[in-house]
């Protein structure tokens, strides 16, 4: 158990940084199937407005660290060529 000042207020950071990550990363979770349902619906427009907003948001969790920055660029490319082959498809 902690029990310095400086241990304490670790403790207490890492729990709110944590509850942050995990609201952020259901924010893009959230978004990625929405994608994935419009493209399935095939309504492209909505597709390609949901798949600008998970790219960024992939793009800033890979900024501060909070996913790493080979699983954001994975994603991203699965996401992308998921776009391109609805588009055929259309």
């Amino acid at each position: 158990m902690a029990t310095s000042k400086s241990t304490l207020k670790r403790q207490r950071t890492s729990e709110e940084k944590r509850i942050r990550n995990k609201a952020k990363k259901s924010e893009i979770f959230k978004v990625e199937k929405g994608f994935r349902a419009s493209v399935l619906a095939g309504e492209t427009e909505k597709a390609k407005d949901q798949l600008l907003k998970a790219c960024s948001l992939l793009d800033k969790s890979a900024k501060v660290g909070m996913i790493h920055k080979n699983k954001v660029s994975r994603k991203k490319s699965q996401l992308m060529s998921l776009a391109k082959a609805s588009e055929k498809k259309a």
